[in-house]
């Protein structure tokens, strides 16, 4: 199993939290998204829309290329089951994934490097686009998660919620976000850093990593 990846990406660093969760084994494969190398010819290949991250596995003896996150994580949920990213109720299941979803879908794109560079190109103040919708977002996690919080995200134990939460948190701050205004979420995000399948996930522990 291969994860093409970039060690800042915050949609890599779910799949890291999910597959170190798991105790999954995984051939860590660098791609520089600085350097522009997920627009070239051979990563294309693995993703037509130059994103990462690609998990690359087996597939019945060939070889099976996977994108997007979410759906990466939710093949490792069907694979290894035994260390579940989601609660055994269908209705809590939907409720995670209500939180997953407003993080992927309602913050990270507005914050997604190809969307920064756009911003960028056209003369908008990109970073201060980035910081109004990562902390409108934020709030709105804040309170969804307030219904159903325990030591973690949803509930006492650490879901794919919480895979989300950390690398949203991480983007965050770079953008300059006051994540004190958000008191549930980052008492959540210190009682996830305690754990070693988090700290092992962390960016600045990746093999790509560089100073900031």
């Amino acid at each position: 199993m291969k994860l093409y990846n970039y060690w800042r990406s915050s949609s890599s660093y779910r799949v890291r939290l999910a597959l170190h969760f798991k105790g999954v084994p995984f051939e860590y494969v660098a791609v520089s998204l600085l350097k522009g190398e997920q627009h070239e010819a051979t990563h294309r290949d693995r993703n037509p829309a130059g994103y990462v991250p690609v998990l690359e596995v087996d597939d019945g003896g060939g070889v099976a290329l996977l994108t997007q996150s979410v759906a990466i994580v939710e093949y490792l949920e069907e694979c290894f089951p035994e260390r579940p990213l989601f609660p055994s109720s269908r209705v809590d299941r939907a409720r995670v994934r209500g939180l997953v979803e407003l993080v992927n879908s309602g913050i990270q794109p507005f914050h997604n490097l190809a969307t920064l560079n756009h911003l960028k190109a056209i003369g908008a103040d990109e970073k201060a686009w980035a910081k109004h919708f990562v902390t409108q977002g934020l709030a709105s996690l804040e309170a969804l998660a307030q219904r159903h919080a325990g030591r973690f995200l949803f509930g006492d134990a650490f879901t794919f919620a919480d895979c989300c939460l950390i690398p949203q948190l991480y983007g965050a701050r770079r953008f300059g976000a006051d994540v004190s205004a958000f008191p549930l979420l980052t008492r959540v995000e210190q009682a996830c850093l305690e754990l070693p399948h988090v700290q092992a996930a962390r960016p600045e522990a990746q093999p790509d990593a560089q100073p900031v």
